[in-house]
């Protein structure tokens, strides 16, 4: 019997790029980035002047979630709609994914229905047996190991207020987790200086990130006082203390955290221009200080929003390959 392959479908328009993921923030190469940062600009600027973008008119998007979402669902689902696409919506308690259904069909089957994936699920290993049986582009939305999307919105939020970020220093503050994991990635191909400040007990598994890439060795600092990794940093990071998935250690964390709050000393620590950043949702008063937050060099509400703007740029790249 003819084994079926995994290519691309024949009935692909002519000139599509080749079949590409977006499963871990080291998928991509630093020259990518920098298109994919110069086309968010763009595609911003038309929403803010009213403009339409619809480059993507009759693409489908089928979002997949395994867990909870508010800024993942909006910004994917409104950033398919304004640029002329539509968006199917799926969970595991109104689909086969939650009954058992092996996800190399579930995959099979969405993937000849749809043009590109997005999937917010727990273990990578999921998401990524997913995108080997995908005929389309899937998308990593969130799984235990990375969050490849929020920074994509960091990292273009911060060039949007200061400027190019290679050189730059960037404090994380909190859990070693899958934000963690990915700002790693990211100080390993983008040329920045990463400190990581967690907890004995938290920190970050550099094997999870680095074996991606292969490189990344001097891309980052650990620090055991997080005021020290804050000290002249230009941006300064963090996350809840206890991510989804992990909610039976919540008082242990809430222990384990205490001083890993971002306060104001430390972003009196970090450079005069630094940028405080979340991906939210926030706790005030347990990973970060309502005066920070809620203070002048937050920048969360720019962050939240530009997810919308850097993934329509994904998108698009990833359907149609680099516009002009």
């Amino acid at each position: 019997m003819k084994r079926t392959t995994n290519a691309l479908p024949s009935t692909l328009p002519q000139g599509a790029p080749p079949l590409r993921h977006y499963l871990q923030f080291a998928d991509f190469t630093a020259d990518e980035y920098h298109y994919l940062f110069g086309r968010a600009a763009l595609i911003k600027k038309k929403f803010k002047t009213f403009t339409k973008h619809h480059t993507l008119v009759d693409r489908t998007l089928a979002m997949i979630f395994e867990k909870a979402s508010t800024r993942t669902r909006v910004s994917f689902e409104a950033g398919m709609y304004q640029m002329g696409g539509s968006v199917v919506h799926l969970t595991t308690g109104d689909s086969q994914l939650g009954r058992a259904e092996p996800i190399e069909d579930s995959a099979r089957v969405i993937s000849r229905m749809t043009d590109i994936v997005m999937i917010r699920t727990y273990e990578q290993t999921k998401i990524e047996r997913f995108a080997a049986y995908s005929r389309v582009p899937v998308i990593n939305g969130l799984t235990n190991e990375f969050h490849p999307c929020q920074i994509l919105a960091d990292l273009f939020t911060y060039i949007e207020h200061r400027g190019p970020i290679q050189g730059k220093t960037v404090a994380w503050v909190g859990d070693g987790n899958n934000m963690a994991n990915t700002w790693l990635q990211a100080a390993a191909l983008l040329g920045f200086h990463l400190r990581v400040s967690t907890p004995s007990g938290y920190e970050l598994d550099a094997k999870i990130a680095i074996p991606a890439h292969g490189t990344g060795a001097g891309s980052y600092q650990t620090y055991s006082n997080p005021l020290d990794a804050c000290t002249g940093a230009d941006l300064v990071t963090t996350d809840v203390w206890t991510s989804m998935g992990f909610e039976a250690e919540n008082e242990v964390r809430r222990t384990a955290f205490a001083q890993w709050c971002v306060s104001r000393q430390m972003m009196a620590a970090a450079q005069p221009d630094a940028l405080f950043m979340h991906c939210l949702p926030a706790h005030r008063g347990e990973e970060v200080e309502a005066e920070v937050i809620d203070g002048p060099q937050s920048v969360v509400w720019d962050e939240a929003e530009n997810r919308m703007h850097v993934q329509k740029a994904l998108m698009e790249y990833l359907l149609l390959g680099r516009q002009a």
